[in-house]
């Protein structure tokens, strides 16, 4: 089967390619050859070295054909993985600075920057989809692009329930969580509701229990790992779950703002120094790529929402989460439950269908599903807490906003996003934020009208 992956010149690429040649290796593999798609021919030859260097340290045969035309990379895939930035790296600092200039949060999934990024995005994403039913008309799509919520229910109005989208987040969080048990993570059953970036761990079912109330009762425990020590052992125990890490931004939003405007960079800032000398660099020294790719890798995955850990006493990641092993080991997951129709317990988003309370059938909630051969099939949620359920309809409310404001071209259902979202204090806060958002992304003003 040929997977074709769209962003193919992306930073994350060699992650699932080495996930690829692993199964290659193991025989019977899922996947014959992968196709990359970039608009950035240099960013293509630069991740083509380091898969190159991948392969022949792996002995494994995995042929990568790669393109700047989308419908060739297309032609012929049986499966697409989604992961463009529009705008780039660059994209992201704008959305970052616009939204710190304005006194706002700047994160590129959460508030402001997240909305600005999901309006510039849609439209590519749309298009996209139109390729992929175009030309890989029996394809399945794994969404990584962020806001990846967002984009695969837009898209799923495309493609239907052939798109699921992925985040490495919440089986990051049940990992952590079983292991601060004592459990093995393959052995617990993780019940998680919410949104892309917005969920929580309710449960962890291991031996017929949910061990998640003695997690809860155990300080030492909780604040052993990540999340327990962001958001401390006594608001856990007050929320009674455990929270995806985005929502510091949320719980500890004036904390989170006042760490990222005392820091001299944003995080778009840090990664678009760290990556542009990795391009720079693998371009110039091709047969050095794949040691240059590992230790930026490793860099982006020390820094990785440091801003957070600062306004949280001050800590350092675990190195367990430095090997990678999030969004590839996801999306290929997903990738094989479907190709072999294996039903595997998965957290995706995908069209919740009344499985969680509350939400309608067509909107897209982060929820464990059964992936296999037909797609992902939700298990049936508990309601939502009475301020889960309100963040969970308040934010998808706005990504609804979004997603009309790029269909109709409408500037006051943008404005509307802006305004209602809960990281956003003002419309006069909102207004700003659009006004600067359009003005430094010509492709908005092609997209929203006045009128």
């Amino acid at each position: 089967m040929r997977l074709t992956i769209l962003g193919g010149g992306g930073f994350r690429v060699p992650l699932v390619y080495r996930a690829l040649l692993a199964d290659a290796l193991k025989g019977d593999p899922v996947v014959t050859e992968v196709a990359l798609h970039d608009t950035d021919a240099g960013r293509l030859e630069a991740v083509a070295a380091v898969l190159a260097a991948q392969r022949e340290r792996s002995g494994a045969e995995l042929p990568v054909h790669a393109s700047t035309d989308r419908a060739d990379a297309l032609d012929g895939a049986g499966m697409v993985f989604s992961a463009v930035r529009v705008g780039g790296m660059q994209g992201r600092v704008l959305d970052e600075r616009i939204a710190l200039d304005a006194g706002v949060l700047g994160q590129e999934t959460v508030g402001a920057g997240g909305i600005s990024y999901g309006l510039r995005t849609l439209p590519e994403a749309l298009a996209a989809a139109q390729d992929i039913a175009e030309h890989a008309p029996d394809a399945w799509v794994v969404n990584f692009t962020n806001p990846a919520g967002l984009v695969t229910e837009a898209m799923a109005g495309v493609l239907g329930d052939r798109v699921v989208g992925i985040c490495d987040s919440p089986v990051g969080l049940g990992r952590r969580a079983a292991r601060a048990l004592g459990l093995d993570p393959a052995d617990v059953h993780i019940d998680y509701a919410g949104l892309n970036h917005l969920g929580w761990v309710r449960g962890l079912w291991s031996g017929g229990r949910d061990r998640l109330p003695e997690l809860l009762a155990d300080d030492r425990a909780l604040e052993s790992f990540e999340e327990g020590r962001l958001f401390g052992a006594e608001w856990i125990r007050a929320v009674g779950a455990l929270p995806n890490e985005y929502l510091h931004y949320y719980y500890f939003a004036r904390e989170a703002l006042q760490a990222a405007l005392e820091s001299p960079r944003t995080r778009g800032e840090q990664l678009v120094e760290q990556q542009e000398r990795f391009y720079a660099e693998a371009r110039e020294h091709p047969a050095e790529a794949y040691g240059l790719w590992e230790r930026t890798r490793l860099e982006r995955e020390r820094t990785y929402m440091a801003d957070n850990r600062r306004a949280s006493g001050g800590f350092e990641r675990e190195s367990e989460d430095l090997d990678g092993g999030g969004y590839e080991e996801v999306a290929l997951a997903v990738m094989r439950a479907v190709a072999r129709d294996a039903p595997t317990r998965l957290i995706v988003n995908t069209r919740a269908r009344g499985a969680l309370p509350g939400l309608g059938p067509d909107a897209v909630a982060e929820l464990p599903c059964v992936v296999d051969g037909s797609g992902a099939h939700p298990v049936a949620a508990a309601p939502l807490s009475g301020h889960q359920e309100g963040l969970v309809h308040a934010v998808k409310a706005v990504e609804r906003d979004v997603i009309e404001a790029v269909r109709s071209g409408s500037w006051g259902t943008a404005l509307r996003a802006f305004a209602t979202h809960p990281l956003v204090d003002s419309v006069g806060t909102a207004r700003t934020l659009l006004e600067e958002y359009t003005r430094a992304f010509p492709e908005l003003q092609r997209v929203l009208s006045r009128g």
